[in-house]
């Protein structure tokens, strides 16, 4: 395990797993090296802040010894991606593995910061509220009863017909609910699915207040064109075994950029496989 995560990381950064092969040359170190940093490729809807809030937490996770990093990162064991995935190195140990994710929009990160338990709760009441309407509804407007099942029992019922204003209200609410249980949790469940051994918000000033940051999530705060740790993340174990998929899945993503930047496409991989294999 040890010498197959050695030649992955060895393929991935250049250098490969020596402890100092990504610190900054004597000339960067100084000052005078000028090159100026890729900035992340922008995908469609993507705006200029989120771009640059994706450069600075790249910026950060090298700074402090994350040396294997990939944008757009297809997570392991789940659906989702994350804005930036970052492996850490640990010599002949499989190293640290820690996800960021970038937010610079209330509703953005409102929107996957939303608590299960509590969804699943109001859920409930709100699906009870819609038997206990519905069983009404049947009694007093028995004429909404569409005959199309063989026992009468089981027969639908045209409740939109009537347009109830109060039946309408519950089936919009849970509808939402169910959208926010379903698609509004990714904070939630980036942790509960042990992605990865740290988890990193990272928001502008005007976006960070206290009570929002996820349970176990580290806080970065953008200010004055770099980021500053307000609070730390907590730790979370990993299996070694996931731990190596995630360095893959980084390894993977890179490799996408890089077919991208050279254009070369699916079918040319095949057609060279064809080639290859007759």
């Amino acid at each position: 395990m040890a010498e197959e995560l050695k030649s992955i990381v060895a393929a991935t950064v250049p250098g490969g797993s020596h402890p100092r092969a990504n610190l900054p040359t004597a000339a960067e170190d100084s000052g005078s090296y000028t090159e100026p940093a890729p900035c992340p490729t922008r995908k469609r809807g993507e705006t200029a802040a989120h771009i640059a809030l994706k450069r600075l937490a790249l910026l950060w996770a090298q700074s402090r010894g994350y040396s294997v990093c990939g944008f757009e990162v297809q997570l392991p064991r789940c659906r989702f991606r994350a804005d930036l995935a970052a492996y850490r190195p640990n010599g002949k140990e499989i190293g640290t593995t820690a996800i960021f994710e970038c937010k610079q929009a209330f509703p953005d990160l409102r929107r996957d910061n939303g608590c299960s338990a509590v969804t699943a709760k109001r859920l409930e009441k709100v699906f009870q509220r819609r038997q206990v309407l519905e069983k009404n509804l049947r009694i007093h407007y028995p004429a909404l009863r569409i005959p199309d099942s063989l026992f009468s029992d089981f027969d639908s019922h045209n409740f939109a017909a009537i347009e109830h204003r109060g039946y309408a209200r519950v089936l919009r609410e849970l509808s939402a609910l169910q959208n926010r249980l379903f698609d509004c949790t990714k904070f939630e469940r980036l942790i509960r699915y042990r992605c990865a051994n740290l988890f990193f918000l990272v928001v502008s000033n005007r976006l960070f207040r206290e009570p929002e940051i996820p349970f176990g999530w580290g806080a970065l705060i953008e200010s004055e064109g770099e980021l500053v740790l307000v609070r730390k993340p907590l730790w979370h174990e990993v299996t070694s075994a996931n731990r190596l998929k995630f360095l893959e899945r980084i390894a993977a993503a890179g490799t996408r950029m890089l077919n991208k930047q050279s254009e070369i496409t699916f079918e040319d991989v095949c057609a060279a496989r064809n080639q290859s294999c007759p």
